[in-house]
Protein backbone atom coordinates (compact mmCIF):
# COMPACT_ATOMS: atom_id res chain seq x y z
CA UNK A 1 0.00 0.00 0.00
CA UNK A 2 1.05 3.49 -0.80
CA UNK A 3 2.65 5.84 1.93
CA UNK A 4 0.72 9.33 1.86
CA UNK A 5 3.45 12.40 2.34
CA UNK A 6 2.33 14.05 5.20
CA UNK A 7 0.39 17.37 4.79
CA UNK A 8 2.11 20.50 4.49
CA UNK A 9 0.73 22.87 7.62
CA UNK A 10 0.29 26.52 7.36
CA UNK A 11 0.18 28.62 10.02
CA UNK A 12 0.89 32.12 8.59
CA UNK A 13 -0.96 34.48 7.01
CA UNK A 14 1.48 35.44 4.81
CA UNK A 15 1.43 31.91 3.29
CA UNK A 16 1.33 33.31 -0.62
CA UNK A 17 -1.55 30.12 -1.33
CA UNK A 18 -3.37 31.07 1.81
CA UNK A 19 -3.51 34.43 0.45
CA UNK A 20 -5.25 33.34 -2.54
CA UNK A 21 -7.55 31.09 -0.91
CA UNK A 22 -8.78 33.76 1.17
CA UNK A 23 -9.09 35.56 -1.94
CA UNK A 24 -10.70 32.87 -3.79
CA UNK A 25 -13.04 32.45 -0.51
CA UNK A 26 -14.28 36.38 -0.29
CA UNK A 27 -15.01 36.05 -3.73
CA UNK A 28 -11.96 38.22 -5.13
CA UNK A 29 -10.29 36.12 -7.54
CA UNK A 30 -7.09 37.47 -9.07
CA UNK A 31 -7.06 38.58 -13.19
CA UNK A 32 -7.07 35.21 -14.48
CA UNK A 33 -7.08 32.65 -11.75
CA UNK A 34 -10.23 30.22 -12.62
CA UNK A 35 -10.10 27.65 -9.92
CA UNK A 36 -12.82 28.41 -7.22
CA UNK A 37 -12.98 27.22 -3.11
CA UNK A 38 -15.36 24.35 -2.32
CA UNK A 39 -16.61 24.40 1.49
CA UNK A 40 -18.25 21.85 3.65
CA UNK A 41 -18.24 18.36 3.97
CA UNK A 42 -21.35 17.86 1.41
CA UNK A 43 -19.78 19.97 -1.22
CA UNK A 44 -16.94 18.56 -1.26
CA UNK A 45 -18.28 15.31 -1.21
CA UNK A 46 -20.40 16.15 -4.48
CA UNK A 47 -17.19 17.06 -6.06
CA UNK A 48 -14.90 13.38 -5.53
CA UNK A 49 -18.40 11.59 -6.52
CA UNK A 50 -18.84 13.46 -9.71
CA UNK A 51 -14.97 13.35 -10.31
CA UNK A 52 -13.36 10.70 -8.10
CA UNK A 53 -10.42 12.84 -6.97
CA UNK A 54 -9.76 15.83 -4.84
CA UNK A 55 -7.03 18.03 -6.40
CA UNK A 56 -6.13 19.99 -3.18
CA UNK A 57 -7.69 19.26 -0.07
CA UNK A 58 -7.42 22.27 2.63
CA UNK A 59 -8.39 21.66 6.38
CA UNK A 60 -8.55 23.14 9.52
CA UNK A 61 -6.26 21.20 11.67
CA UNK A 62 -9.17 20.35 14.19
CA UNK A 63 -10.84 18.50 11.33
CA UNK A 64 -7.29 16.31 10.48
CA UNK A 65 -8.79 13.34 13.23
CA UNK A 66 -12.28 13.74 12.13
CA UNK A 67 -14.13 10.79 9.63
CA UNK A 68 -14.80 13.54 7.25
CA UNK A 69 -11.45 14.92 7.29
CA UNK A 70 -9.29 11.80 7.05
CA UNK A 71 -11.89 10.72 4.30
CA UNK A 72 -11.28 14.09 2.43
CA UNK A 73 -7.43 13.77 3.05
CA UNK A 74 -7.46 10.04 1.90
CA UNK A 75 -9.56 11.63 -1.10
CA UNK A 76 -6.63 14.16 -1.82
CA UNK A 77 -3.64 11.75 -1.73
CA UNK A 78 -0.67 13.47 -1.22
CA UNK A 79 -2.15 17.07 -2.31
CA UNK A 80 -3.53 18.21 1.36
CA UNK A 81 -2.57 21.15 3.68
CA UNK A 82 -3.75 21.35 7.16
CA UNK A 83 -4.44 25.36 8.26
CA UNK A 84 -3.95 27.07 11.95
CA UNK A 85 -7.88 26.94 13.49
CA UNK A 86 -7.54 30.83 13.02
CA UNK A 87 -6.54 31.04 9.49
CA UNK A 88 -8.79 28.48 8.70
CA UNK A 89 -11.90 29.99 10.29
CA UNK A 90 -11.26 33.40 7.86
CA UNK A 91 -11.74 31.47 5.10
CA UNK A 92 -15.17 30.51 6.52
CA UNK A 93 -18.52 33.36 6.39
CA UNK A 94 -19.76 30.80 8.86
CA UNK A 95 -19.30 31.84 12.55
CA UNK A 96 -20.01 28.65 14.12
CA UNK A 97 -20.18 24.78 12.58
CA UNK A 98 -17.65 22.06 12.27
CA UNK A 99 -13.85 22.56 11.39
CA UNK A 100 -13.69 23.47 7.84
CA UNK A 101 -13.04 21.79 5.09
CA UNK A 102 -12.09 22.82 1.65
CA UNK A 103 -11.00 21.92 -1.84
CA UNK A 104 -9.49 23.98 -4.66
CA UNK A 105 -10.74 23.09 -8.19
CA UNK A 106 -11.19 24.14 -11.69
CA UNK A 107 -14.99 24.08 -12.66
CA UNK A 108 -15.81 22.27 -15.28
CA UNK A 109 -16.30 23.92 -18.61
CA UNK A 110 -19.11 21.62 -20.97
CA UNK A 111 -18.59 22.36 -24.46
CA UNK A 112 -21.79 24.68 -25.94
CA UNK A 113 -24.35 22.51 -27.21
CA UNK A 114 -24.52 22.34 -31.25
CA UNK A 115 -28.49 22.13 -30.84
CA UNK A 116 -30.66 22.91 -27.05
CA UNK A 117 -33.43 20.05 -27.71
CA UNK A 118 -34.41 19.66 -24.27
CA UNK A 119 -35.94 21.31 -21.50
CA UNK A 120 -33.03 23.93 -19.92
CA UNK A 121 -32.69 27.13 -18.02
CA UNK A 122 -31.63 30.38 -19.68
CA UNK A 123 -30.96 33.03 -16.95
CA UNK A 124 -30.30 36.88 -18.37
CA UNK A 125 -28.09 39.25 -16.23
CA UNK A 126 -29.38 37.47 -12.79
CA UNK A 127 -26.89 39.43 -10.64
CA UNK A 128 -27.46 38.50 -7.06
CA UNK A 129 -25.17 35.80 -6.58
CA UNK A 130 -28.02 34.17 -3.98
CA UNK A 131 -30.64 34.27 -6.47
CA UNK A 132 -28.38 32.18 -8.49
CA UNK A 133 -27.37 29.69 -6.55
CA UNK A 134 -31.13 28.91 -5.69
CA UNK A 135 -31.99 29.11 -9.55
CA UNK A 136 -29.12 26.77 -10.22
CA UNK A 137 -30.99 24.44 -7.19
CA UNK A 138 -34.19 24.60 -8.16
CA UNK A 139 -33.31 23.39 -11.75
CA UNK A 140 -31.17 20.20 -10.59
CA UNK A 141 -34.34 19.45 -8.58
CA UNK A 142 -37.18 19.47 -11.41
CA UNK A 143 -35.01 17.22 -13.21
CA UNK A 144 -33.48 19.50 -15.56
CA UNK A 145 -30.40 18.93 -16.69
CA UNK A 146 -28.58 22.28 -18.66
CA UNK A 147 -28.39 25.73 -17.44
CA UNK A 148 -27.29 28.70 -19.79
CA UNK A 149 -25.82 32.11 -18.25
CA UNK A 150 -25.58 35.48 -20.00
CA UNK A 151 -23.11 38.02 -20.22
CA UNK A 152 -24.35 39.78 -16.99
CA UNK A 153 -24.96 37.26 -14.57
CA UNK A 154 -23.05 36.55 -11.03
CA UNK A 155 -20.55 33.62 -11.42
CA UNK A 156 -22.31 30.17 -11.35
CA UNK A 157 -19.24 29.56 -8.80
CA UNK A 158 -18.76 31.97 -6.79
CA UNK A 159 -18.77 31.48 -3.21
CA UNK A 160 -22.40 33.01 -2.51
CA UNK A 161 -23.57 31.17 -5.48
CA UNK A 162 -21.94 27.45 -4.14
CA UNK A 163 -23.59 27.90 -1.04
CA UNK A 164 -27.09 28.83 -2.43
CA UNK A 165 -26.95 25.89 -5.03
CA UNK A 166 -26.20 23.29 -1.91
CA UNK A 167 -24.46 20.68 -4.39
CA UNK A 168 -26.97 21.30 -7.71
CA UNK A 169 -23.82 22.22 -9.29
CA UNK A 170 -22.36 18.74 -10.05
CA UNK A 171 -26.30 17.88 -11.31
CA UNK A 172 -26.22 20.35 -14.16
CA UNK A 173 -24.07 21.46 -16.95
CA UNK A 174 -23.52 25.18 -17.02
CA UNK A 175 -22.68 27.22 -19.21
CA UNK A 176 -21.36 30.82 -18.78
CA UNK A 177 -21.12 33.86 -20.70
CA UNK A 178 -23.39 32.73 -23.17
CA UNK A 179 -24.92 35.25 -25.86
CA UNK A 180 -28.60 34.57 -25.51
CA UNK A 181 -30.08 36.31 -28.78
CA UNK A 182 -27.12 33.90 -31.16
CA UNK A 183 -28.17 30.92 -29.10
CA UNK A 184 -31.84 31.39 -30.13
CA UNK A 185 -30.46 30.02 -33.59
CA UNK A 186 -29.88 26.60 -31.65
CA UNK A 187 -33.19 26.15 -30.33
CA UNK A 188 -34.97 23.15 -31.56
CA UNK A 189 -37.50 24.11 -28.86
CA UNK A 190 -39.89 26.49 -28.26
CA UNK A 191 -38.30 29.45 -25.58
CA UNK A 192 -41.24 30.51 -22.68
CA UNK A 193 -40.50 33.76 -20.95
CA UNK A 194 -42.72 35.02 -17.92
CA UNK A 195 -44.55 37.88 -17.62
CA UNK A 196 -46.31 39.84 -15.54
CA UNK A 197 -49.53 40.48 -17.76
CA UNK A 198 -50.85 39.21 -20.86
CA UNK A 199 -49.64 36.39 -22.08
CA UNK A 200 -50.83 32.47 -21.50
CA UNK A 201 -51.80 31.38 -18.45
CA UNK A 202 -48.84 29.33 -16.25
CA UNK A 203 -51.85 26.20 -15.53
CA UNK A 204 -53.33 26.59 -19.16
CA UNK A 205 -50.37 25.59 -20.78
CA UNK A 206 -49.25 22.32 -22.06
CA UNK A 207 -45.72 21.61 -20.65
CA UNK A 208 -45.18 17.95 -21.17
CA UNK A 209 -42.66 18.34 -23.98
CA UNK A 210 -39.16 20.35 -23.67
CA UNK A 211 -38.91 23.79 -23.50
CA UNK A 212 -36.34 26.56 -22.47
CA UNK A 213 -37.36 28.90 -19.92
CA UNK A 214 -35.68 32.13 -19.36
CA UNK A 215 -35.68 34.13 -16.67
CA UNK A 216 -34.41 37.76 -16.06
CA UNK A 217 -33.17 40.42 -14.31
CA UNK A 218 -33.97 41.06 -10.63
CA UNK A 219 -34.95 44.68 -11.61
CA UNK A 220 -35.16 45.24 -15.49
CA UNK A 221 -36.52 41.68 -15.99
CA UNK A 222 -35.86 39.79 -19.51
CA UNK A 223 -33.96 41.18 -22.69
CA UNK A 224 -36.83 43.01 -24.97
CA UNK A 225 -35.40 41.10 -27.85
CA UNK A 226 -35.05 38.16 -25.95
CA UNK A 227 -39.01 38.12 -24.75
CA UNK A 228 -40.08 39.11 -28.40
CA UNK A 229 -38.27 35.76 -29.30
CA UNK A 230 -40.24 34.13 -26.99
CA UNK A 231 -42.74 31.31 -28.47
CA UNK A 232 -44.90 31.77 -25.43
CA UNK A 233 -45.34 34.73 -22.71
CA UNK A 234 -46.12 32.77 -19.42
CA UNK A 235 -48.17 34.65 -16.83
CA UNK A 236 -48.29 33.06 -12.95
CA UNK A 237 -51.38 33.51 -11.52
CA UNK A 238 -51.25 35.18 -8.11
CA UNK A 239 -52.91 37.59 -5.90
CA UNK A 240 -52.75 41.49 -6.02
CA UNK A 241 -50.88 41.06 -2.49
CA UNK A 242 -47.79 41.98 -4.19
CA UNK A 243 -46.15 43.01 -8.03
CA UNK A 244 -43.97 39.84 -8.64
CA UNK A 245 -42.31 37.37 -7.08
CA UNK A 246 -38.52 36.55 -6.98
CA UNK A 247 -36.84 35.49 -9.86
CA UNK A 248 -36.03 32.38 -7.91
CA UNK A 249 -39.65 31.54 -6.60
CA UNK A 250 -40.90 32.20 -10.00
CA UNK A 251 -38.57 29.73 -11.91
CA UNK A 252 -39.57 27.27 -8.83
CA UNK A 253 -43.27 27.53 -9.60
CA UNK A 254 -42.98 27.20 -13.53
CA UNK A 255 -40.41 24.27 -13.47
CA UNK A 256 -42.03 22.19 -10.82
CA UNK A 257 -45.26 22.77 -13.02
CA UNK A 258 -43.63 21.19 -16.01
CA UNK A 259 -42.48 18.56 -14.21
CA UNK A 260 -46.49 18.03 -12.30
CA UNK A 261 -47.65 17.81 -15.71
CA UNK A 262 -44.85 15.06 -16.97
CA UNK A 263 -45.06 12.74 -13.80
CA UNK A 264 -48.75 13.05 -14.18
CA UNK A 265 -48.57 12.31 -17.93
CA UNK A 266 -46.30 9.22 -17.15
CA UNK A 267 -48.51 8.16 -14.16
CA UNK A 268 -46.23 8.80 -11.84
CA UNK A 269 -46.50 10.91 -8.29
CA UNK A 270 -42.91 11.78 -7.80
Amino acid sequence: MRREAPARRIASRDNPDYRLWLRLAQGRAPRGETRVLLEGEHLCRAWVERHGTAPLAILDERAADTAAGRWLMEAAGERSALLDAALAGALSPLAHGPPGLFLLVEPPRPRPPARIAESCLWLDRVQDPGNLGALLRTAAAAGLREVHLSIGCAAAWSPKALRGGQGAHFALDIHERVDLRAALDHLDIPLAATALDGGLELYALDLRAPCAWVFGNEGAGIDPALAAAADWRVRIPQSDAVESLNVAAAAAVCLFEQRRQRLVAAGRSG
